[in-house]
């Protein structure tokens, strides 16, 4: 419910937070294209849709109705059992419970030779960000409370893959590093793209003005660039794989 809320809300402002949607969704359609097929109907998930000319019908999925033409989460998917030639997943699969039974899911609702390509958030994600909060955190409350979501590791990705019972696995992934001229820029760049935590084991508390400020002071001692601007990396992993 939380992740609908928080997509919801970016959803008006988005275009001004899309980079990284956008160059995901552009990098799953060089590789759907590549592909000498055609793809009569698809599914594709997410913010931005992949475009690919031999795709015909493309349903777009989204948890926010702002983003969809189905609202419907990953991990219950509405679709018959191989019934799609194409499913494709732009920045959505790091945020649902259960990545495993997803993945089976979309792979039985691939007719058999059907595709699928995803782009997800990996494990560096906003590495930087969890190491400064964690550090303010145990300065100024004396303990820690999740604030960044874990990520899939690209060592584990292709795992899920076999697991799920695709053939043809491939993970392979790409960082995005972004300069910022403060950390509160990256802070808003993730509540402009819906991406704040929605965590279920989160403090319900809103960070404290102490934490933040000292957490801002951390990361331009520790990475801050010759320009003065810090860095924040963004990992974006790629999977693919044949029903």
């Amino acid at each position: 419910r939380l992740r609908r809320m928080r997509r919801a809300r970016a959803a008006a402002g988005f275009d001004a937070y899309a980079f990284l949607a956008e160059a995901a969704a552009a990098e799953l359609s060089d590789r759907i294209g590549s592909r000498d097929r055609d793809f009569p109907v698809a599914v594709c998930t997410g913010a931005r849709a992949v475009r690919v000319p031999r795709i015909g019908h493309c349903l777009r999925g989204d948890v926010a109705p702002a983003f969809a033409g189905v609202v419907f989460e990953e991990g219950r998917l509405p679709f018959a059992g191989r019934s799609l030639d194409l499913y494709a997943s732009v920045l959505t699969l790091h945020a649902i419970n259960d990545l495993p039974g997803a993945l089976l899911q979309i792979r039985r609702c691939l007719k058999p030779g059907g595709l699928f390509v995803a782009a997800l958030f990996g494990g560096e994600t906003l590495r930087e960000l969890r190491d400064c909060l964690a550090q303010a955190e145990i300065e100024i409350d004396g303990g820690l409370s999740p604030r960044v979501a874990p990520f899939a590791d690209i060592r584990d990705a292709g795992g899920l893959l076999q697991r799920a019972g695709f053939d043809e696995p491939v993970a392979d992934v790409e960082p995005i590093t972004v300069a910022y001229e403060h950390p509160l820029k990256l802070l808003a760049d993730l509540r402009g793209m819906g991406e704040t935590n929605v965590l279920v084991e989160r403090r319900r508390l809103f960070l404290k003005r102490a934490v933040v400020l000292r957490a801002c002071e951390i990361y331009f001692e520790r990475y801050r660039g010759s320009d003065g601007r810090v860095t924040a990396t963004f990992q974006i992993l790629y999977l693919t794989g044949r029903a």
